[in-house]
């Protein structure tokens, strides 16, 4: 952020000053400005790729699972979680825009350089009060050695009794931050790489606890594939929804113009908004009904998020039609001049993706981590990291796509610069088909997901029989020493 803010603040690092900018005496940013600029936000993504599945992760490991009033708390923690996360958005959206676009880009970005300093600052005074857990190693070592292993031993039969598979002693799992996960019967095929051999090697044999861990991470892949359009859909938010923005007419008042960027403010409204709805009153009732603690579970929560996904596509087809035929009745559609309409008219749109994310967004982050293992947690916090990535450049796959193949045979194609001239409407028809796919695809998954056992629950049966070990124990001794 330092080195961004510097970009757009020293003169040796930005081009001159341009009044005009489609003037072709404008000077562009040479190859050492472009390059410095670039490396900043590239270091951005980079240092962004340790925060975001680490901070959610330690935040809620604060609450212990073996206290009930604590139990109870972390179930909302990631709601309060994202609630901020947005609260700092509309910031972003509202504040910093108008200051970037009428004050300046040194003090936009040299405002959010100076909030990172703080809040880095902030972090560091309360390391020593945070709990810690212990470093487990790579997880991606850990699920690669389940593999190979069981790949290795893909011929060797299992035995009938899962107990014949190897684990580790009960002891070793009693230790704190230690938890011992029972066989399974769905994936199977891993179990081999607990079927006990010649070879002790941990490339050959892995505890029955190493194979479930690698199991409960590879069967979240199918619901993590099922969040893949979703995230696509996120990214029309700064892209075509604000583009669509730069065509209506802006004016609120005889003075004011809102930046078509800051609608993306409505959508951070909405999704504050929700969250606390939603915390606050609809867990409350739907547990009477359900008598789950949550009040619906997570993947029902996240089934909503997607349903409203596909509204809000067939809204916003319908609404760019509209957009298209004022613009043809004011006969301004290859003039590609402003349309007569106010930029409100896109505001359903904007609204209702800020309730999706208030049910899809925050219950897949609190699924991935819910559901990874122990040892896994940061692992799984990042797979609702990787669906945003990834959501970015099926957005830009899909739309280079469609606009070329929209273009042959002699048409105009879909997706124009002038979109007075496009058809958007076609483009968001498309992504509504194929969010009803995606959620057909994700019915189907969520069928078969089997969600895993709590911690608190497995460490209580774990502490039953070690009880049961020791008096047995205590009582072959007194019989040999009778």
């Amino acid at each position: 952020m330092i080195v961004l803010t510097l970009s757009v603040s020293l003169p040796g690092l930005k081009p001159p000053a341009c009044k005009d900018i489609n003037s072709q005496d404008c000077k562009k940013a040479s190859t050492l400005q472009l390059g410095i600029f670039f490396a900043a936000l590239y270091t951005l993504a980079v240092g962004t790729g340790g925060t975001k599945p680490n901070i959610s992760t330690i935040g809620a490991d604060q609450f212990d699972e073996f206290e009930p009033k604590e139990k109870a708390h972390k179930l909302s923690f990631f709601n309060w979680w994202m609630f901020s996360i947005f609260f700092g958005t509309l910031f972003a959206n509202t504040v910093l825009v108008y200051i970037q676009d009428n004050v300046g880009w040194t003090l936009g970005y040299g405002l959010p350089t100076l909030g990172l300093a703080i809040s880095i600052a902030i972090f560091f005074a309360g390391t020593p009060f945070y709990r810690h857990k212990k470093p487990t190693g790579s997880p991606f070592t850990r699920m690669a050695k389940v593999i190979v292993a069981a790949i290795r031993k893909w011929n060797v039969p299992l035995p009938t009794d899962p107990k014949e598979l190897y684990e580790l002693n009960l002891e070793d799992y009693a230790q704190k931050g230690k938890y011992r996960i029972d066989s399974t019967q769905n994936l199977r095929f891993f179990n081999k790489a607990a079927v006990k051999t010649s070879s002790t090697n941990p490339w050959m044999l892995c505890s029955v606890t190493q194979v479930e861990e690698t199991k409960q991470m590879l069967a979240m892949i199918p619901i993590l594939v099922a969040t893949f359009v979703p995230s696509t859909m996120l990214a029309q938010i700064n892209t075509l929804f604000v583009k669509q923005g730069t065509t209506l007419d802006r004016a609120m008042g005889s003075n004011f113009k809102i930046p078509p960027a800051s609608l993306t403010g409505f959508v951070t409204l909405s999704m504050l908004i929700c969250v606390v709805l939603y915390d606050r009153y609809f867990v409350r009732i739907t547990r009477r009904w359900t008598k789950n603690p949550r009040g619906i579970t997570l993947l029902q929560r996240m089934g909503i998020g997607l349903v409203i996904h596909i509204i809000i596509m067939v809204i916003a087809s319908f609404t760019e039609r509209y957009r298209l035929s004022v613009a043809k009745d004011h006969g301004i559609v290859e003039k590609g001049q402003q349309v007569p309409l106010t930029i409100f008219v896109l505001l359903p749109q904007f609204v209702l993706m800020g309730t999706a994310d208030a049910f899809l967004e925050v219950a897949k982050i609190e699924f991935f981590y819910d559901q990874a293992p122990e040892s896994m947690k940061s692992l799984g916090t990042s797979y609702s990291m990787t669906t945003l990535g990834i959501g970015n450049f099926l957005s830009t796959f899909l739309l280079s796509t469609v606009s070329d193949i929209t273009k042959r045979h002699g048409h105009k194609g879909w997706i124009l610069n002038n979109l007075n001239v496009s058809h958007l409407d076609y483009y968001y028809a498309f992504f509504a088909i194929l969010n009803v796919l995606n959620f057909v695809f994700f019915l189907v998954v969520a069928k078969f997901y089997v969600y895993k056992a709590e911690v608190s629950d497995s460490m209580e049966v774990l502490t039953e029989e070690l009880k049961v070990m020791r008096l047995r124990a205590s009582a072959q001794e007194a019989t040999v020493a009778g």
